[in-house]
């Protein structure tokens, strides 16, 4: 019996080993396998950050050229707003020169009036200066007409003498007679000798003020022609530059009533399809769990389309996307290339405030990420121009439904889609 034991404990201590080299084998393969996998999930991470990063550069550019393009219109509009502010200046300065012209041709216009004013009096003092002549003239014959009847008196005085006084009488009477006589009439002749050549004088001086308050008239006359002159050059200039910036301001008006008409006719046409596209989504998408229609947009609950928290499209959610897609995309086929049309999708979440330790920061990351992966999708797997999507997140900041219930939250937690304009 105790050999037995013996044997038996023997035989239990050697097939321990055994046992416990297949749990370490078993136990190196599992270590293997994890490294394997945490390999696989490494590289698959590497590569989804590498397509990340192109799509990223890729969106960059698209942005760099939207902000090209914005600047060359801006550079258009600010080079018309340049041209029209010369124009103005041009008439502004237009304006200036024919207000100084007005003012000088006004100027000269009050030193002509001052001239014929001075040239008024001048015939006034040469009227006087005449009937000064006239008068002396009056004189004169007056004097002559005394010297005749002193003439006449000597005569008689001689023949009275002749009578009463002796010979030599007479000649001393009449001698001194006619001294007296010779003398008075030389004073008086002398004296108005004097006067008439004052008065040339005076009527020369006359004609030479005359003469020069004709030249400094002829010469306003001439200034006042000059001036008339430039002020219908300039005025025919202004009218000119006038003309030039209403046919710059109707070319303009035509240019914007062209484009105002054209951007009515897209959204008028734009509207149309964005008609069409939501009557054949509404059919599609017709009591489909998750998906309702809210003005404009088609609404996606995000429980369809993402898993919680996280930015990766489920199988579902690409299931539903690509039917939006497949009816999106024969509709886009009908759309005229002269409507630039876009596909606008947008995330949105609740209130519900992220840990900050997973792979989103917060709710902002969070619903740009979900939009940006519907966007992806639908260039990668659907085939979409890029120009034509654009992705945008709103975090929780715009609710389409009031408090904090899980219902509230759940319409909240949504992506939207709608077809607009550029």
């Amino acid at each position: 019996m105790a050999l037995s034991g013996r044997r038996g404990q023997r035989f239990a201590t050697t097939n321990v080993w055994p046992g416990f080299v297949d749990a370490m084998g078993a136990l190196l393969m599992v270590l293997i396998f994890v490294l394997s996998i945490f390999m696989i999930v490494q590289s698959m991470l590497r590569d989804t950050i590498t397509t990340k990063d192109h799509e990223l550069d890729a969106l960059s550019a698209q942005v760099a050229g939207l902000a090209q393009a914005l600047s060359l219109e801006q550079a258009q509009t600010e080079a018309l707003t340049g041209r029209l502010e010369a124009a103005g200046a041009r008439i502004t300065a237009f304006e200036t020169q024919v207000a100084g012209l007005l003012a000088e041709k006004t100027a000269q216009a009050a030193v002509i009036a001052d001239l014929q004013g001075d040239l008024k009096t001048s015939d006034a003092a040469l009227a006087s200066a005449r009937l000064q002549l006239d008068a002396a003239r009056k004189k004169a014959e007056e004097t002559l007409t005394l010297l005749a009847a002193a003439e006449a008196a000597r005569k008689d005085l001689q023949g009275r003498l002749e009578v009463q006084l002796s010979e030599a009488e007479k000649q001393a009477a009449l001698q001194a007679v006619a001294e007296k006589t010779l003398t008075e009439t030389r004073a008086e002749s002398d004296r108005k000798a004097e006067q008439v050549a004052l008065l040339n004088q005076q009527v020369a001086a006359l004609r030479g003020q005359l003469a020069d308050l004709q030249a400094v008239l002829d010469e306003a006359k001439a200034r006042d022609t000059e001036a008339k002159v430039q002020v219908e050059a300039l005025g025919s200039q202004l009218n000119s530059a006038l003309a030039q910036v209403a046919a710059e301001q109707k070319r303009r008006a035509a240019l914007e009533e062209e484009a105002r008409r054209k951007a009515e006719a897209e959204a008028k046409d734009l509207a149309r399809y964005r008609s069409e596209f939501f009557g054949r989504m509404s059919q599609l998408l017709d009591g489909r769990a998750g998906v309702r229609v809210v003005g404009d947009r088609f609404v996606f609950s995000s429980e369809v389309l993402f898993q919680p928290g996280s930015a990766d499209l489920s199988p579902e959610g690409q299931a539903q996307i690509s039917r939006v897609a497949e009816t999106f995309r024969e509709l886009a086929a009908e759309i005229p290339p002269e409507i630039d049309w876009l596909l606008e999708v947008d995330g949105f979440t609740d209130d519900t405030p992220l840990s900050g330790q997973g792979e989103f920061k917060d709710n902002w990351e969070l619903s740009q990420a979900r939009a940006l992966s519907v966007v992806k999708y639908l260039i990668e797997a659907q085939g979409f121009a890029p120009k034509r999507l654009a992705a945008a997140g709103f975090g929780e900041f715009r609710p389409v439904a009031a408090g904090k219930s899980p219902e509230a939250r759940a319409q909240n937690r949504r992506i939207e889609l709608k077809l607009t304009e550029r």
